[in-house]
């Protein structure tokens, strides 16, 4: 067999509501599907997405990580970070 990696991307576009965890790590569920995925971040991804939901009227986040230990309900996702973007609204076309 040929050995490979398996990164995980979801994309959320709201602000989960956290948990407070040590230090100011925040741990947060994200339901994909059917399937939770348990998510702790350090404070600055937190911020990131914070800043995002206040600054951006429409925005997308992506979270990549290595897919972790099952959970009763899904997983716990490895070594996460977050790439936020702005989504701006799609005109409408006309003529």
């Amino acid at each position: 067999m040929t050995p490979g990696g398996l990164d995980v991307t979801i994309k959320i576009n709201e602000l989960p509501t956290p948990t407070p965890i040590a230090n100011g790590w925040q741990r947060f569920a994200i339901d994909c599907e059917g399937r939770e995925v348990s998510v702790s971040v350090r404070p600055k991804i937190w911020n990131k997405l914070v800043k995002a939901s206040q600054e951006y009227p429409l925005w997308v986040a992506a979270i990549t990580g290595k897919m972790g230990a099952d959970t009763a309900k899904g997983f716990v996702l490895e070594q996460p970070g977050v790439q936020v973007f702005e989504k701006k609204p799609k005109e409408a076309k006309g003529g």
